[in-house]
């Protein structure tokens, strides 16, 4: 304690005038207006109901009696006045106070310090966001709610947080690629991005922005799951999946092609995981400050120029498909739900080879959310796709034909290739899943039939 004690100060005095447990609550009251920011020595200090020993000791150190009511009153500025004057502490109350108790820090001061060291920890996502304004939104959103400080201790783990943070997103999104390994080569630890990591709760809270999706979406490890791919980031090479039925091979004789054109020749769908893919040359999204964008790697041939590939979300049409045509099916690739990684992975592909996608999906909020994505990744390559009986028309026969159930309460969503299509099914509330209209959808494709591989 010595190391506090200011020059002049007598502390044997002064422990046994203002340092003993019966003058404690004196003491507490200076610390709180100290720690408050208050004059420590203006004012009084009450205390109720006191004891007689608190009494006695304030007669000591006052030197007078403190009256005689049923609360006991010291004027600060009596005691401050004593203890210079008797020389116990020169420096008056104060010093006296933190002399006993030890430095005792304005709680303004220290919050104002801690908002300036926080705000300093921000700082690499502040240079993130100015070379990716698509980020503003979050970063804005972790100011407000705090995140930043609810997953570090202190404002040097939050910088380091940050840090890591920032050079994740800069490698988001991704054209195809698994969480360890985005975690090892980003910031140096295979599991820094598994579930319940401080952070992974600042990137997921980043793709939800991106994405436009709420906190409630990825609740769950299916929806993480989506979260994750929706950027390009897969789990593993293995979970990972595209149903894919009679999709043209390219020209080589790799392990991939040679698949293909076994399925495409017996007519059966294939089940291809990342891992599969991971052999085709690779279409890379670049996120720019205005725009997202795919480049072709040059090894990759445009040899599917005006080959349509239809798309579709459930795996009951590509059943179907390959049950009434086998191989003469016209290229068909069913999602099974929202695009996986190896899903944009074989579009991407697909889109530059040359080929033109169209869509079809379930008329509900999430098929609608899919089809944009769709919509979305190929606008990126440069070669925008096309619904497929997806629009108001197809609709409106649905409900015409009495199909369909009633539509779940969800977070609607625009339809930009055709605006009319969100008010139609806001206003008919009913959904209507692919398993409904697939006689239809095998009609079109019975219609553009091909040559057996």
């Amino acid at each position: 304690m010595t190391d506090r004690i200011p020059a002049g100060l007598d502390m044997p005095r002064l422990q046994r005038l203002l340092g003993s447990p019966d003058t404690a609550w004196l003491v507490d009251r200076v610390a709180e207006r100290i720690a408050s920011g208050t004059e420590p020595a203006h004012g009084t200090a009450t205390l109720a109901d006191p004891a007689p020993a608190q009494r006695r000791a304030l007669e000591l150190l006052l030197g007078r009696p403190p009256g005689r009511g049923k609360s006991l009153t010291a004027r600060l500025a009596d005691v401050d006045t004593v203890l210079r004057e008797s020389g116990i502490s020169p420096d008056g109350l104060v010093a006296a106070v933190q002399a006993l108790r030890g430095p005792i820090a304005v709680r303004r001061e220290v919050e104002t310090a801690a908002d300036r060291a926080w705000e300093s920890a921000l700082e690499p996502l502040d240079r993130l966001a100015a070379d990716r304004p698509d980020l503003t939104p979050w970063l804005q959103q972790v100011r407000a709610t705090g995140l930043l400080k609810r997953q570090a201790t202190d404002p040097i783990a939050g910088a380091g947080l940050a840090e890591q943070a920032a050079r994740v997103l800069s490698a988001l999104p991704h054209p195809g690629i698994v969480r360890p390994i985005l975690a090892a080569q980003t910031v140096g630890h295979a599991h820094a991005l598994d579930d319940g990591r401080p952070l992974t709760a600042l990137v997921l809270s980043a793709i939800r922005s991106l994405t436009g999706l709420a906190a409630s979406d990825t609740a769950t490890s299916e929806g993480r799951r989506d979260a994750w791919a929706g950027a390009g980031v897969a789990a593993d090479d293995l979970s990972s999946r595209i149903l894919a039925l009679n999709v043209p091979p390219p020209r080589d004789e790799g392990f991939l092609p040679r698949l293909l054109r076994l399925g495409a020749a017996a007519g059966q769908p294939l089940v291809l995981t990342l891992r599969d893919l991971n052999s085709l040359p690779t279409a890379t999204t670049t996120t720019t400050t205005t725009t997202t964008t795919t480049t072709t790697d040059h090894t990759i041939a445009a040899d599917l120029t005006g080959t349509t590939i239809s798309v579709c979300e459930n795996p009951a049409v590509v059943s179907a498909a390959a049950t009434a045509l086998g191989s003469t099916c016209p290229p068909l690739v069913c999602l099974e739900g929202t695009p996986s990684v190896a899903a944009n992975r074989l579009l991407r592909q697909l889109l530059a080879r040359g080929a033109n996608l169209r869509y079809h999906g379930d008329f509900d909020w999430g098929g609608i959310r899919i089809a944009t994505s769709v919509f979305n990744l190929a606008e990126q390559s440069g070669a925008p796709a096309a619904p497929w009986r997806y629009d108001s028309a197809a609709y409106l026969e649905a409900v015409a034909r009495r199909l369909g159930t009633a539509l779940p309460q969800a977070k609607t969503r625009d339809t930009p290739w055709d605006p009319d299509l969100r008010h139609h099914i806001e206003t008919h509330a009913l959904r209507v899943e692919e398993e409904h209209v697939i006689d239809t959808l095998l009609t079109d494709l019975t219609r553009h039939r091909t040559s057996p591989a």
